[in-house]
């Protein structure tokens, strides 16, 4: 089979396609014949040598294909089954401890950029009907990010009201979850290009940041005091207009470090607006089992820019690294 290998010290121009024996699952254990991945900041990361792995660490998080055998005692899966992966295949249920986020696919452990992959039998869950593998492969990173911070944690219901920035993968499911569920939906970007597409999906109203330097002020004034829930990609560049555009009570979630690692925030502000912000890492295989109930029943389409085959990986990488694109960015395997 083909497999996808990160050579030491990484870089895009490590990525080495290698020929790899298919392996048998033993006890316990499911072969899956992965069809399409998606690109994310920590797949990136792990490319580029950003976050150190094993020399030939097979990449990827995120991974959709069917089940293609099953070994002695597997019981909650038949040959055919449509799967997704899971970013941490140990977190199962419950709250998050560091001894079940250990594993991180793609990571610590090989990922989904090879056609075939032994795994527990536990380290996938069923992939939303009605969706093909290249939308389903988007989903167990960016889309469990989003589910966990606006409905495991954020407790969205319908009426409240969200701030999403950008346009990459997080934003913009978030943007769909919150649409499906009733919610009005300010979006940020720099591009009004960008801007329409993000009308198109639902947002109510789009600010361009790179023309309102006050865009946080807006959001206020376009809300009537602040937002309900708050999508922070940006870290520190973001984080101290993220605490502005909240209203009084509000949750904000940080999902990432596009705009740095460290931020300066007035602290008594969040005393005062009595914010909830909360630190999210994807989450685990029970939210994203309900997450896949949601997005069946709220008819979600995951936004595709643009499909790479494996081969193409890099290039694939290479356009993130421009962030030109909307939505995500998959690999055919």
């Amino acid at each position: 089979m083909r497999a996808l290998r990160v050579i030491k010290p990484g870089g895009l121009d490590h990525l080495e396609l290698d020929e790899v024996q298919i392996a048998e699952p033993g006890p316990g254990e499911i072969r899956v014949r992965w069809r399409a991945s998606s690109l994310n900041y920590h797949d990136l990361l792990v490319a580029n040598g950003g976050i150190a792995v094993a020399d030939g660490r097979i990449p990827m998080s995120d991974g959709a294909g069917e089940v293609d055998a099953i070994g002695a005692g597997v019981s909650r899966w038949q040959v055919g089954d449509q799967v997704m992966s899971l970013f941490f295949p140990n977190w199962q249920e419950g709250r998050h401890r560091p001894e079940l986020t250990r594993a991180v696919t793609g990571d610590s452990i090989d990922g989904c950029a090879c056609e075939y992959a032994v795994l527990a039998e536990t380290a996938v869950t069923r992939m939303p009907t009605g969706l093909s593998f290249a939308e389903a492969a988007t989903l167990p990173c960016a889309g469990l990010t989003a589910w966990q911070a606006l409905m495991a944690r954020g407790q969205m219901q319908a009426g409240e009201s969200l701030l999403v920035q950008g346009s990459g993968g997080v934003s913009v499911v978030a943007l769909q979850i919150a649409k499906a569920a009733g919610v009005s939906v300010i979006a940020t970007t720099s591009s009004n290009e960008k801007g329409e597409r993000l009308k198109a999906l639902g947002a109510d109203h789009v600010i361009n940041y790179a023309e309102d330097q006050n865009w946080s002020d807006t959001v206020n004034k376009i809300s009537g005091g602040g937002v309900d829930h708050v999508i922070d990609i940006g870290g520190g560049a973001t984080l101290k207009d993220s605490i502005n555009a909240a209203r009084t009570s509000g949750h904000i979630s940080l999902v990432g470090i596009l705009g740095g690692v460290s931020a300066s925030v007035v602290v008594p502000l969040i005393f005062a607006k009595q914010l909830e912000i909360h630190g999210v890492a994807v989450g685990n295989a029970a939210m994203q089992d309900d997450m896949t109930r949601a997005i069946e029943a709220g008819q979600i389409k995951p936004v595709i820019d643009r499909d790479f085959d494996l081969a193409d990986t890099a290039e694939a990488f290479a356009l993130q690294t421009s962030a030109q694109h909307f939505g995500k960015i998959t690999l055919s395997i």
